[in-house]
């Protein structure tokens, strides 16, 4: 394994948690949409709900918050549904610590399948110490891939096997950025999942850091 360069991370479920996204999409815009077109909330939830199925996570409208107030003819400001939301965003408990520690040793990247609509309010409470951010439906129209870690890589001039990426998503984050060559660990913090590349949390994976076969093994 050649040196570490870079540190990639997932954002929600990796340093941020899912409650503010959980919020905007489960409540406020099934809200929001009740009001509008005069019908139950209950009603509301369920037909948001179908729609977002429709779509699914591996089309980049799934995280378009401006689609589906176009989706649904609602005249209220986007904006101000993120704004009602803000004070949800928390942080893991480790992660200052961490990003501070590895910030000192290594170039930190973000990778993320989130609109950068959303990151303004869930980038606030992080240390601003990330050389880029990468929003692959914002930046690049589509969704994690291995051909967007190709991209991201030749952006920045490193081999892929210069990179370390970890994140929650067994498919975006760890197969796909494994399938070209970057070393990847998937974060379960749950403990449900099992293996050589698994992790519980980013103080693990600092400790990882530490001991590179373990990394690549």
């Amino acid at each position: 394994m050649g040196k570490v360069k870079i540190l990639s991370f997932d954002l929600e479920g990796t340093l941020v948690g899912s409650e503010f996204s959980r919020l905007v999409w489960e409540e406020g815009l099934p809200v929001l949409y009740a009001e509008e077109k005069g019908i139950s909330l209950e009603s509301a939830l369920r037909l948001a709900m179908e729609e977002y199925n429709k779509i699914g996570p591996e089309r980049v409208e799934w995280y378009d918050l401006r689609y589906w107030f176009r989706h649904f003819k609602l005249q209220a400001d986007w904006r101000s549904l993120l704004e009602r939301y803000k004070d949800s965003v928390e942080v893991y408990p480790e992660v200052e610590g961490v990003l501070n520690s590895l910030g000192q040793h290594y170039k930190l990247i973000i990778v993320t399948n989130t609109s950068r609509d959303f990151l303004p309010i869930q980038m606030k409470p992080l240390n601003p110490c990330f050389m880029r951010i990468f929003s692959a439906p914002t930046d690049y129209g589509t969704v994690k891939s291995p051909e967007l870690y190709i991209k991201i890589c030749t952006e920045l001039g490193v081999k892929p096997q210069e990179v370390v990426h970890v994140g929650d998503h067994k498919r975006f984050d760890y197969t796909a950025s494994r399938d070209i060559g970057i070393i990847a660990l998937l974060l379960d913090r749950s403990g449900k999942e099992q293996g050589e590349h698994i992790i519980r949390d980013l103080k693990e994976f600092e400790l990882r850091l530490l001991e590179p076969r373990k990394l690549n093994s």
